[in-house]
């Protein structure tokens, strides 16, 4: 499992050779978006460094841009650089683990699998990069990667220097960290992870549907490989895991992020429920670990709000796997888009009083 972390060279042989008034829509999975004033992509720490210290230095604005799974380009475009992270380097050591921003998640989890380390292998199929994941604290199926993160190396674009923060900086709680706190600050560079050595076999399963799919108990550990294609055939279930062919995966997989309410906001939001279903209705409730707090699902409110699978006349539907899923079914603009979400957030805070709030970055729009 030891390895040496193995990024491409850190000197680049030439510079960057900028693309200008370059499309963005090919490097989202919603592949919408208008075209970039200009846009680099870079292959070294060293070239997103000094990318992004050229942007500042001119007072250009800057788009960082991974896997583009999380997010949503206005049809104008963008008027700045836009910058691709694509750095690679991926090293194993014991249980240490380091991925280069640029690293394909899904991938990266493959790896750890094949290796026989648990803790992530339930995000398997999460589109996108490695340097995402603690930016939104990516989560799903029982784990987030903020259990496994010990470090992350960024560019820190005020203090103009690479710093390291440890998982207690990250201040990272549910789909929410430091990064997303402060966008215009840090560039992710690299993240570490401290993964688990359990002779071959998960970590204990925490996610009900995983455990019923699995046909286990809450807890249980199975073995890594079996939980990988478990989630996977759960994802693709969704259409979750990217397949071009499959309009339903146009998209950025959860739209909304379920809603975290107070106890008293959940007594509203239960009365509201019985008012409209009826008092037999139970709403759904899972505890979040914060006093005073109770998180319910996003894609309960948006089914039983109206907007069910396959929702939408227009190019830009909802999921026919996933109502929380908003889709492009191949001539959408972010318009188009952007009309269906702003109708979803509408008819739910309408028939239950929640304002829905969105996953991915918006650029250039709002809902």
């Amino acid at each position: 499992m030891g390895g040496t972390f193995h990024p491409r060279s850190e000197r680049s042989l030439e510079p960057v050779q900028p693309l200008h008034d370059a499309t963005l829509a090919p490097l989202t999975t919603f592949r919408l978006g208008g075209p970039a004033t200009r846009l680099v992509t870079a292959t070294t720490d060293d070239e997103v460094v000094a990318a992004v210290r050229e942007a500042d230095a001119t007072g250009t604005p800057l788009l960082v841009i991974g896997g583009g799974s999380n997010l949503v380009i206005g049809d104008k475009g963008f008027d700045g650089t836009a910058l691709r992270i694509a750095t690679t380097g991926f090293a194993l050591e014991g249980t240490h683990l380091e991925l280069a921003a640029g690293e394909v998640w899904t991938d990266a989890v493959a790896r750890t699998v094949e290796a026989g380390l648990a803790g992530i292998e339930c995000l398997a199929g999460i589109p996108g990069s490695a340097g995402a994941t603690p930016i939104q604290n990516v989560g799903a199926y029982g784990q987030d990667v903020s259990a496994t993160v010990t470090e992350v190396v960024a560019y820190d674009r005020r203090a103009e220097e690479t710093v390291t923060l440890t998982n207690a900086e990250c201040a990272f709680s549910y789909r929410h960290s430091l990064f997303k706190d402060q966008p215009e600050r840090y560039v992710v560079l690299r993240v570490r992870f401290e993964l688990e050595d359990a002779d071959g076999m998960s970590a204990p399963i925490k996610y009900p549907e995983t455990a019923r799919a699995l046909g286990v108990e809450a807890g249980d550990r199975v073995p890594l490989a079996t939980a990988r294609e478990t989630v996977l055939k759960l994802r693709a279930g969704k259409g979750m895991v990217l397949d071009p062919a499959d309009r339903d995966t146009w998209s950025a997989g959860s739209f909304f992020t379920n809603p975290i309410l107070t106890h008293d906001e959940f007594d509203s939001f239960r009365a509201r429920v019985a008012e409209r279903l009826g008092p037999d209705v139970t709403p759904p409730a899972f505890p979040t670990g914060e006093d005073g707090a109770v998180k319910t699902s996003a894609a309960w409110l948006i089914d039983r709000a109206g907007f069910t699978k396959g929702y939408g006349a227009g190019p830009a539907r909802i999921s026919t796997k996933h109502t929380l899923a908003l889709t492009n079914r191949g001539e959408a603009t972010t318009e188009d888009l952007l009309a269906l979400a702003r109708e979803v957030v509408a008819g739910v805070r309408d028939a239950f009083g929640i304002t829905l709030v969105n996953e991915p970055v918006m650029v250039g729009v709002a809902l």
